[in-house]
């Protein structure tokens, strides 16, 4: 941390350093404390503006060095209170991020004073944690009761124009915010501290709606409830006290590997300083409903695109898609009309893929048919430039065999979105036995331009999600013969914290797209057959909610009902394969389930089609609904045991359709050198 302190007559600049997101380390927050108490101490200071910089305010405290030993958060408590205690006013000069501990700063200073840039939350709960630097404690009473807890319990990133509507800075300017906070402070704007502040008039009514779902949620409420029994002391040591104990709980250990995984994930092993190019326009060819929405996706990040669609009804579909879609999102205040204005106007529609000829990255997106696949990559190749990306969103395809359709594979490259595309993290890069490097990560840089969490993955079939998935579907199925029915399966693993049930997710997907891929596999892997209950309900035209019925009905085209028919359907097959169906518990749903997810998952590693643990956790925390908390499958497997894991499945191989539970020898290998995964992610940085 460098500090460096600036004099503008009698008002003092105190601007704070630490590259990149200027977060406030034990060391720092001493350093900044420091110097703050000598301008307190100078008798030539009249005000003190507190910077972090042009760039950015403060990402926060650095939770790391937290791990063990909560008490370290006290230097950053003692700098806090200590700039809300002085006698001479204080303005913070927000430009960039203030999020977090930095936040928590902010609310410590009399006054604040952002850019129009800036982006400014108490983001803890993401992480499992709650604000621990006085946040739970000034903020209600800056704000109000209910405004203060839904920023909290949201983890919700305002921007300047939204946070000085809330209450919570007094300016906003267009330029630098330092000058500004200067000339507040120059302009004799007094002492005004956050703490001092009354007990928020709406304290009893926003308790009375909280409806706190997590464990961090819950101790934010115990936290803001404090205020209203407690004086401003009393409550920012309940507020430490519940800081404490989360820190240490399994939620936030679980949330916070799958925030820093995600860090990691974007970091590809081997890359080293290759520079990625810049993509500024993009043809996305094929207007379906994959295409539109990866269209869409891409305008949304300020990306002019191309949508190549030779069926002219299709485009249309497509471009009013699109159009409806951005208005929605100015209906429902997300964006203004002048920005949705410009994402219509990046949109250009043509009927012939000549229209591709200028892009720097072009992606396919049609049908999953390998002919089809040939003729579109035909295609690609001829009018791209010779520098231009090739893109294939397959999402179980062989990727070198299609970059095999091209003269130049080196520039062939997998980009899986998940649907909706404009609206999931996850894209899934696929590299392929001939892709540069540059191309690799080119691709990763694209992903994160565009707001996705990019993860490497190697090529077979389905990657890394969907190759687990089908894992985890075949348990599914084998539940559903032997006993379960659709609400038990999906209620189990809802329950357990999957953000859907795999019956919801095909019948949300569509029944058609399993079915189609099982008829390929059938063929392909005769020795790994499914149960044959899915392709019994897509034989009576059920393909989920695009139908008004799969597994379940949908009378309204949306809301999911039990079907009777389906689980008679589901009982006549078990008597048709002379299953006894028997009782099957919640606990044997989830690690059938989840199980199957940690093996494959070890077997996609052991074949290097992952890099590191962490790599598959974000696949599956941000493509598949995994619970944050839980941190992803191979995460989980760590905190349960990998001796435990393996002698569960040992026990599932013993029973119906064991040859499903081959054990991965990655995981067998670790259990028996009593390793854990956590033990590769640390190889693989």
């Amino acid at each position: 941390m460098q500090v460096e302190v600036e004099r503008r007559g009698a008002v003092a600049v105190l601007r704070f350093s630490n590259p990149p997101v200027n977060t406030q380390s034990v060391h720092g927050v001493g350093v900044i404390a420091n110097a703050f108490a000598g301008l307190v101490a100078d008798p030539g200071v009249a005000g003190i503006v507190v910077s972090g910089g042009a760039r950015i305010f403060s990402a926060g405290a650095q939770i790391t060095e937290f791990d063990g030993d909560p008490s370290k958060i006290d230097a950053n408590r003692a700098m806090i209170e200590a700039i809300e205690r002085s006698d001479k006013p204080v303005a913070a000069a927000i430009n960039g991020a203030c999020l977090g501990g930095g936040l928590e700063l902010a609310l410590a200073c009399h006054h604040r004073v952002a850019s129009e840039g800036a982006k400014i939350g108490l983001t803890e709960v993401t992480l499992g944690v709650l604000p621990g630097g006085g946040g739970t404690q000034r903020l209600p009473r800056l704000v109000g009761a209910k405004a203060g807890l839904e920023l909290m319990l949201s983890g919700r990133i305002l921007t300047a124009a939204q946070a000085r509507d809330a209450g919570i800075v007094d300016g906003l300017v267009t330029g630098d915010a330092e000058a500004a906070a200067i000339a507040l402070l120059q302009g004799g704007a007094p002492v005004r501290r956050t703490g001092e502040m009354p007990v928020p008039a709406d304290l009893a009514e926003a308790l009375a709606a909280a409806r706190p779902r997590s464990l961090a949620a819950r101790r934010i409420v115990a936290c803001v409830e404090a205020i209203g029994t407690h004086d401003f002391a009393g409550g920012l040591k309940v507020e430490a006290e519940l800081f404490s104990e989360l820190l240490g709980s399994a939620e936030s250990r679980g949330l916070r590997h799958a925030f820093f995984g995600r860090r990691i994930a974007a970091r590809v092993p081997g890359l080293g300083e290759v520079k990625p190019r810049r993509i500024g326009t993009v043809a996305v060819i094929g207007g379906g409903l994959m295409g539109t929405g990866i269209a869409l996706s891409l305008l949304n990040a300020g990306i002019k695109v191309t949508l190549v669609e030779p069926r002219a009804d299709a485009l249309d579909k497509a471009r009013a898609s699109i159009a409806k879609t951005i208005l929605r999102d100015v209906e429902k205040g997300r964006i203004d009309a002048a920005t949705a204005d410009a994402r219509v106007g990046a949109l250009t529609g043509a009927a012939d893929i000549d229209a591709a000829a200028d892009a720097d990255l072009l992606i396919e997106a049609v049908f999953e048919d390998m002919d089809v696949k040939r003729q579109v990559f035909t295609g690609m190749e001829r009018v791209a430039r010779p520098d231009a990306i090739l893109a294939s969103n397959t999402s179980t395809l062989d990727l070198d065999a299609i970059a095999a359709f091209t003269a130049t594979p080196e520039r062939v490259v997998g980009l899986h979105f998940f649907s909706p595309a404009n609206v999931m993290k996850l894209l899934e890069v696929v590299r392929g036995a001939k892709t540069s490097p540059e191309t690799l990560a080119t691709a990763m840089a694209f992903g994160k331009a565009i707001g996705k969490s990019a993860v490497a993955v190697g090529v077979c079939d389905g990657f890394v999600g969907n190759r687990m998935f089908e894992e985890y579907l075949r348990q599914a199925w084998f539940l559903l013969e032997e006993g379960a029915l659709p609400a038990q399966l999906d209620g189990a693993l809802k329950r357990w914290g999957m953000a859907m049930g795999p019956v919801a997710v095909m019948d949300l997907a569509g029944q058609d797209i399993g079915w189609s891929i099982r008829k390929r596999r059938a063929l392909e892997q005769p020795d790994r057959p499914y149960s044959k209950i899915p392709d019994l309900v897509c034989e009576l035209g059920r393909f989920g909610q695009k139908t008004g019925a799969g597994f379940y009905r949908y009378p309204d085209g949306r809301t999911a009902e039990p079907d009777p028919e389906i689980d008679a359907l589901i009982l006549a097959e078990s008597a048709r394969l002379g299953i006894e169906r028997r009782a099957i518990s919640d606990a044997e749903i989830v690690e059938r389930c989840i199980y199957a997810l940690i093996n494959e998952g070890a077997k996609i590693l052991g074949e290097g089609i992952a890099y590191r643990p962490v790599d598959v956790d974000v696949v599956y925390l941000d493509g598949y609904g995994f619970p944050g908390e839980r941190g992803g499958p191979m995460y989980f497997a760590d905190q349960i045991g990998l001796t435990q894991v393996l002698e569960r499945i040992a026990q599932f191989a013993a029973g119906r359709n064991g040859w499903a539970w081959t054990p991965a020898p990655l995981l067998v290998e670790l259990a028996r050198t009593d390793r854990n995964f956590a033990s590769l992610d640390a190889a693989n940085l």
